[in-house]
């Protein structure tokens, strides 16, 4: 694994070779080390097991292992692939790599549309939408009037739902998503093109 980083060798429930992590994401293997010692350190803040609990990556996100929120919530869903309640490393990468610069598009634009489809029916509803956006600008700490939120959502669906259904499937989602890129403009975290610059004290002293 070339070394560069300084990895603990006692590994964790469910780790996964960084060589394998890099060959299916956007991350080189150098890049996967450094995850790892993040994974680490997160996975141990609330429980010392090895994986990371809701509890952990509300700490990690909001400071606040306590808060709840359907972003939050459903963010955490996304990352657990296995749908057993924790995120273990492997899963933690893959997901991930979803938001580096040099991720596909097209995976950016699926994983923006399963964050909206809450009930996972593969259509995001009227109610599911208004939902996302309540929980968006309490996140933001932004009061609008129901009048105002009720508009924003019917206006969307106006652009969106093209087959006039009342639920936007992931082609009208895809062709919105091209004609407005800014919508999935937080898709894309740019420090993650180089993490081990990111987090310098994860190197050894010398390569710091």
């Amino acid at each position: 694994m070339g070394g560069c980083l300084s990895v603990n060798v006692d590994r964790i429930p469910g780790y996964e070779e960084p060589a394998l992590l890099s060959a299916e994401t956007p991350f080189s293997v150098r890049e996967v080390e450094a995850l790892y010692e993040l994974f680490k350190k997160l996975s141990h803040s609330v429980f010392d097991d090895g994986v990371i609990h809701k509890e952990e990556l509300l700490l990690a996100l909001f400071r606040d292992k306590n808060k709840t929120n359907l972003f939050a919530d459903r963010i955490f869903d996304l990352f657990d692939l296995k749908q057993n309640g924790v995120i273990e490393f492997g899963e933690f990468v893959r997901s991930l790599g979803v938001f580096h610069p040099s991720a596909p598009q097209e995976d950016k634009v699926a994983f923006a549309f399963r964050l909206y489809d809450l009930r996972r029916t593969g259509y995001i509803e009227r109610e599911e939408l208004q939902e996302m956006v309540l929980a968006l600008l309490h996140e933001s700490e932004l009061a609008l009037s129901d009048d105002l939120i009720q508009a924003i959502v019917d206006k969307t669906f106006n652009e969106v739902d093209s087959k006039g259904d009342g639920k936007i499937d992931q082609e009208e989602w895809k062709e919105f998503v091209l004609k407005n890129p800014s919508l999935i403009k937080n898709m894309t975290l740019p420090y993650l093109m180089d993490i081990s610059l990111a987090f310098p004290s994860f190197l050894s002293p010398s390569e710091t």
